[in-house]
């Protein structure tokens, strides 16, 4: 993916700080993102499924998903992502808070990219979203659509 390419990035966190932080974050980044946010997961599979509200919803070529959400978890979400033949493709980031292993461990196995512990502090929350940021914008190569 080049610079002068627009990566699409779907944000799922009900937690409207984290959002913020988050957004503030990678607005300063040099590479053309386009940044959408839902709050949980039912949201987050109408919005990839393009049902109601997001019938003309842009497919992500990168999901960050909280895991502690309510209506519908991170972990349920993950599941019916990659299940899904036109959805599994997709890179999915879980960015959360929780550092237990059986959430580390099921969310691999439920096919998750990439797991990131949000930290607590600003300064290293912000170096924590650029460094993701930099791997996987500028050194994955993120699969086409199709």
């Amino acid at each position: 993916m080049t610079n002068a390419t627009m990566i699409e990035i779907l944000l799922v966190d009900d937690d409207q700080g984290d959002i913020d932080l988050t957004l503030e974050v990678l607005e300063l980044s040099k590479i053309k993102l386009n940044i959408n946010t839902v709050k949980d997961g039912v949201e987050c599979m109408e919005y990839l499924r393009k049902h109601g509200k997001y019938e003309n919803a842009i497919t992500p070529d990168l999901i960050f998903l909280d895991l502690n959400m309510p209506r519908k978890d991170g972990r349920v979400t993950l599941q019916e992502i990659k299940d899904d033949p036109e959805l599994k493709r997709t890179p999915v980031v879980i960015l959360t808070t929780s550092d237990a292993d059986k959430d580390i461990v099921g969310t691999y196995t439920s096919g998750a990219n990439c797991y990131v512990k949000k930290p607590v502090g600003l300064d290293e929350f912000q170096k924590v979203v650029q460094t993701v940021e930099n791997f996987w914008f500028t050194v994955v190569k993120l699969p086409t659509k199709i």
